[in-house]
């Protein structure tokens, strides 16, 4: 079940929720109240994942999935136990928070969790709902004098496995303080890194001089006051291929240090058109760190010994990919990836490619309403989204400054799902979503949609049982090409599953047991499960509820 309640929290901490009776129950359950009205039962207790410690002051609450907005709730004792009663046949959505610890839903995984059902033949009186304690990385970011660093900028990663692939993104973002130190809570469990971006409060980066008298800057690098604090991650690395993680489970208070060392602070220089236009385009420097591109703030620029020529002072060493801007008279904006090692070092010996353009227009299906608002992302062969852009009343969305390469096109609103189903332009038409783009290159496309109107129902076994908690996972035919066409659920407490939205196609519908933080998105680990799996195409036409005839048998990790 798709764990849509959770949107109504509105923090994970001191949350106050409304108690509204809904017309699903037979009464309204409080502290320690049990009911004799008749109807079913949902109860059990709410413990601690981390040490099994049943939790007293527990709100734990309950609401029919039919309508999650009408919820009742009670208060835990001392021995955590819960009781809703007065029930009628159904399924609901149960779910705890306290103090301490993060809200979750009953065995959830990611944004999904099992609703429970209610019936003579389920047993819904032996509930275990468990809540993570909170935890917390914090630290000291020290220089070489071994004193605190004030105002640098720490950034905390974290290894995700949404979208069903292994990345490391940025998490959260803070600034030391006055001590050097910087705390990030709460947080969830995981596997977490830290970056410490600074500048020394004693730097000194002066540029040459316009007039060639570069005394001060002469005394300044001979005071070894012209240096900077290369990008640093807890571990010691200078570049996140070294980075040491940080692995915190529920409860845990990591405390660590992070060391900088200042490096010789690198004077580049860069040639300035003459266009006749006031003003200029700076360089824009950016470093790959774990799997996405982050901006390097430059130091001090000024005009450098010659008068058509700036110069950029206090960046450290190493490798950077590098935004060089046109000349403002049709040059295209180049990008290169550089080794930045030597004072004096000119830009404009930078051999970068030139940055393209692509123009997208979207084409609603006939009969469809337009959404309010579409976006358009442009992913890389990873899978990320490297660009992103929304659709102008007028159905186009464009994007400037695209490295050459290969990109797929992903559709983004609010409340539909589309896939891309064919490209034209005005020399080819292509089915699916991939285009590839040469340096410099400018395209236009005409992008045909297709939207999601199928919902896919079934249920999971195990042998001859329902089994819940189940990862079910709807394949799409093409999985390298369409990654916007996979869905997913989990299994509810009677075997059930729904998979909404899905776009026309041929699919595998595949249930696996213990997949969380599995990598199911890759095709190599996919297909031996899609062997097993259930198949079934869903035609242009289909729309509302497709039920499967056979429950898919779970496969073991």
């Amino acid at each position: 079940m798709q764990n849509r309640w959770q949107k109504l929290l509105p923090g994970i901490a001191g949350i106050a929720f409304s108690l509204i009776c809904a017309p699903c129950f037979g009464g309204q359950a409080g502290a320690g109240t049990a009911h004799t009205d008749g109807g079913f039962r949902i109860a059990g207790v709410i413990v601690s994942a981390r040490t099994g410690e049943p939790l007293g002051q527990a709100r734990v609450m309950l609401a029919s999935t039919k309508n999650r907005r009408e919820a009742v709730s009670m208060i835990t004792q001392e021995g955590g136990r819960f009781e809703f009663t007065g029930l009628v046949a159904g399924k609901y959505a149960l779910q705890g928070a306290r103090q301490g610890y993060i809200p979750a839903a009953y065995e959830q995984h990611e944004q999904f969790s099992t609703a429970i059902v209610t019936g003579k033949e389920f047993d819904t009186e032996n509930l275990t709902l468990r809540l993570v304690p909170m935890a917390s990385v914090t630290g000291t970011v020290i220089d070489e004098n071994g004193e605190g660093v004030r105002n640098a900028q720490v950034r905390l990663y974290v290894e995700s496995h949404r979208g069903g692939s292994t990345r490391v993104v940025t998490a959260s973002s803070a600034g030391t303080d006055d001590r050097g130190t910087f705390e990030f809570a709460p947080i969830g469990p995981g596997k977490y890194y830290v970056s410490v971006s600074a500048r020394p409060w004693y730097a000194v980066n002066v540029p040459f001089s316009q007039d060639g008298n570069d005394t001060n800057r002469t005394a300044a690098m001979n005071g070894s006051l012209d240096v900077a604090y290369p990008m640093t991650f807890y571990g010691g690395s200078t570049e996140s291929d070294g980075a040491e993680a940080i692995t915190v489970a529920g409860g845990d208070h990591a405390e660590i240090e992070i060391h900088v060392s200042p490096v010789q602070a690198l004077h580049l220089t860069f040639h300035v058109p003459d266009n006749g236009q006031h003003g200029y385009q700076m360089p824009v420097f950016q470093r790959r760190v774990f799997d996405s591109l982050e901006f390097i703030p430059a130091g001090n620029t000024r005009n450098s010994s010659s008068a058509d020529e700036r110069e950029i002072g206090g960046i450290p060493a190493g490798r950077y990919s590098v935004l060089l801007p046109g000349n403002g008279s049709g040059e295209a904006e180049q990008a290169s990836e550089v080794n930045l090692s030597q004072n004096g070092q000119s830009l404009d010996e930078v051999q970068g490619e030139p940055l393209g353009r692509v123009k997208l227009t979207v084409k609603i299906p006939d009969g469809l309403d337009t959404p309010k608002q579409v976006n358009i992302g442009l992913q890389d062969k990873q899978n990320k989204i490297v660009a992103f852009s929304q659709v102008k009343a007028n159905g186009e969305a464009i994007f400037e400054r695209l490295s050459p390469g290969s990109y797929g096109i992903r559709v983004f609103a609010p409340t539909k799902a589309f896939s891309v189903m064919e490209m034209t332009s005005a020399d080819a038409q292509v089915p699916g979503h991939e285009f590839s783009l040469k340096p410099g290159e400018s395209q236009e496309w005409s992008v045909s949609l297709a939207e999601g109107r199928t919902r896919i129902e079934g249920f999971v076994k195990r042998g001859s049982k329902a089994a819940s908690g189940v990862m079910v996972v709807l394949v799409p035919s093409e999985p390298n090409t369409h990654q916007d066409m996979f869905r997913r659920d989990q299994s509810d407490s009677d075997g059930s599953f729904t998979l909404p939205d899905v776009i026309p196609g041929t699919y595998t519908v595949v249930a696996i047991e213990d997949a969380w933080g599995f990598d199911w998105s890759k095709p190599t680990l996919l297909s031996h499960y899609a062997e097993h799996g259930q198949t079934l195409t869903i035609g242009k036409l289909m729309q509302g509820v497709v039920s499967l005839p056979d429950a898919v048998e779970v496969q073991p990790r």
